[in-house]
């Protein structure tokens, strides 16, 4: 069974309610804003958990930096 931290459950939150809300976003992107701020904090939390985890941690490290990329690739393409 795999677990993983409430900060990576809270990041994939952010990422469905973040995608969801990026097809309808215009300049004011709230939501994804806040997702942003989610995914920075849960990026956070992962990097300072200790790295005794099977190597789980790391490919959460590079999930959540992956999303924070789409993220901001999501914002800018709604504010073109």
């Amino acid at each position: 069974m795999h677990r993983f931290t409430p900060a990576v459950y809270l990041a994939a939150g952010a990422i469905i309610g973040g995608l969801a809300v990026a097809c309808t976003a215009g300049a004011n992107q709230p939501n994804m804003q806040a997702a942003l701020g989610s995914l920075q904090a849960a990026r956070g939390e992962l990097l300072q958990a200790r790295p005794n985890k099977g190597g789980h941690r790391e490919r959460a490290l590079n999930f959540v930096n992956a999303a924070i990329s789409e993220t901001e690739a999501g914002i800018n393409y709604a504010g073109n």
